[in-house]
């Protein structure tokens, strides 16, 4: 041992000697074996103790084992006294309580075996389903989600991720049957919905105005779906249980609408024209006229060989629920991710004047691309149809069509006083000048401990990264919270190369790479959504 004396000075040297005595003789919390009544102890420990009491440290120190579990594991023996006494001293010298940064690295770090066994599972941890009573107008945006989003509520957060869920059941719906048959046309597509109290009620095509040439099908026949004109892209169903329409407030119409996922999808895409509403009349003065995306708008209205167009059906659909559901207080939800958070706006301009008496409409839109000018945002503005857009900041999809006239240009403008009638003459004849639409909730990809934060495009669009980032968004000036409820399972099975090497070789450890094997779905042996 070193010898303390010989590096204090000699006038300091009896004050630690007495401290030190005072020390021994009250007992140390830090020492199990050490009570106050033992006045005196050995100054040197026998070589055998010493090695018995570091053998103990070692063994409550060690990590925990990676082996595969034992399904029937023998039951753990009994710890002895002395066990017992030093588990008690060590789980009592808590830091984390004293300080709460620790606490919540300690939580997000990939030594907590277990909280990572438990985001790694399949099993789903649902947070608590509160009662939204006669608060549901404002969770459905009656005042724009003013108050809600930063600080995120926790209310709204689980209805967002439940929207998110339903866009996915779409996906997986399309990737299980991707071919449209005319005989399926006429029956609603069997759809694993992720909340029960859902029924499906009727499937939606989206058709395209273009088409390939018939070689293409000769060459690739498997993959006819792909250049099909009229795909499966989503579905309407509606809630059928009293006591979530209850604890809802109302009885509530969800629409959801997938990605881009055929090719003549993203040829439409790509036709970023402005062109005008077919009900559109010229704008004058103040009052720009009301443009969408060519591409879009095609999508919407083009009808298929067997199957209306999607705002015919939708419209349908949603006048016969109101028809059967008359005098009931309802609501339309309409969600989508990418391609169909751009037709999510389209049909809900289009549901906003169908009726006199229309339900109130919300749009949950995910990593939406810009649809339409600033006549089109007014209009949805005065058919009161609410707008949230959840926003990835890495991701490029939310920031076209539009890069170089869009809002944010045009805001700096307008807000200097400067040029006003030359920016609507510009809304009324440049082909680009786009606007997004509604209230915004922007989350980051860096804020996440789970995702590298050079995660690559398709990382910052994917709508499993989207709702990882929601439901551990706390505020924008908060880290992600460390009580986030989400399985990463989902997440580091898509994307598991933007994911940080850490937890995945936690994973690996853990047994749950190969989680094709044990996710207990069937896929079909397609390619996966672009999205």
């Amino acid at each position: 041992m070193m010898q303390i004396g010989a590096t204090l000075p000699a006038h300091n040297l009896q004050v630690f000697q007495v401290r030190r005595a005072v020390f021994e003789c009250s007992g140390s919390p830090l020492n199990p074996f050490k009570h106050a009544s033992a006045r005196k102890q050995p100054e040197n420990l026998s070589t055998e103790t010493t090695q018995k009491h570091l053998s103990n440290l070692e063994t409550l120190l060690q990590k925990q084992s990676l082996s595969r579990p034992n399904p029937n594991p023998p039951p753990d023996p009994e710890p002895d006294a002395e066990t017992r006494a030093s588990r008690g001293i060590l789980e009592g010298l808590s830091l984390a309580s004293v300080w709460p940064e620790m606490k919540a690295a300690e939580d997000m770090s990939p030594r907590h075996l277990n909280r990572l066994q438990r985001l790694l599972s399949k099993s789903v941890e649902f947070s608590p389903r509160n009662s939204l009573g006669s608060r549901w107008r404002e969770y459905h945006g009656s005042r724009d989600w003013a108050g809600m989003l930063d600080p995120l509520d926790e209310n709204l957060r689980r209805e967002v991720v439940r929207c998110g869920e339903f866009i996915q059941a779409a996906y997986h719906g399309f990737h299980s049957k991707p071919a449209t048959s005319p005989e399926e046309t006429q029956w609603p597509r069997h759809v694993a919905l992720p909340d029960r109290s859902y029924r499906m009620t009727r499937s939606l095509y989206a058709t395209a105005s273009v088409g390939l040439p018939k070689w293409v099908d000769d060459v690739a026949p498997d993959l006819g779906w792909m250049t099909q004109r009229s795909s499966w892209v989503g579905y309407v169903a509606v809630c059928d249980d009293r006591r979530e329409i209850q604890r809802m407030g109302r009885r509530d119409i969800v629409i959801a609408l997938r990605g881009t996922a055929t090719c003549l999808e993203w040829a439409e895409n790509v036709r970023d024209v402005l062109v005008p509403l077919p009900d559109e009349t010229e704008g004058s003065g103040a009052v720009p006229p009301t443009k969408v995306e060519c591409g879009f708008l095609s999508l919407l209205t083009t009808r298929g060989e067997h199957v209306p167009s999607l705002a015919v059906s939708v419209v349908e659909e949603i006048k016969s629920l109101m028809e059967k559901y008359k005098g009931e207080s309802l609501s339309i939800t309409i969600t989508g991710h990418s391609l169909g958070a751009a037709l999510a706006l389209l049909v809900g301009n289009e549901l906003s004047t169908c009726a006199p008496d229309v339900p109130p409409i919300a749009v949950f839109s995910f990593g939406g691309p810009r649809v339409g000018n600033r006549g089109f945002a007014n209009r949805l503005h005065a058919n009161n149809v609410k707008v949230l857009r959840v926003v990835n900041s890495q991701d490029l999809v939310t920031r076209v069509p539009g890069m170089f006239v869009n809002e944010n240009l045009d805001k700096k403008l307008r807000a200097t006083g400067a040029g006003g009638k030359l920016l609507d003459a510009l809304d009324a004849s440049l082909p680009w000048s786009y606007t997004h639409v509604g209230t915004e909730l922007r989350v980051d990809t860096k804020m996440s401990p789970f995702l590298r934060p050079d995660a690559d495009v398709a990382c910052c669009h994917d709508l499993e990264a989207y709702l990882h980032l929601v439901d551990g968004f706390l505020a924008s000036n908060c880290p992600f919270r460390s009580n986030a409820k989400r399985s990463l399972w989902r997440l580091l099975n898509e994307q598991r190369s933007n994911v940080k090497r850490l937890y995945t070789s936690k994973a690996k450890a853990l047994r749950l790479n190969n989680v094709h094997a044990t996710c207990g779905m069937s896929m079909s042996n397609v390619l996966p959504s672009p999205s």
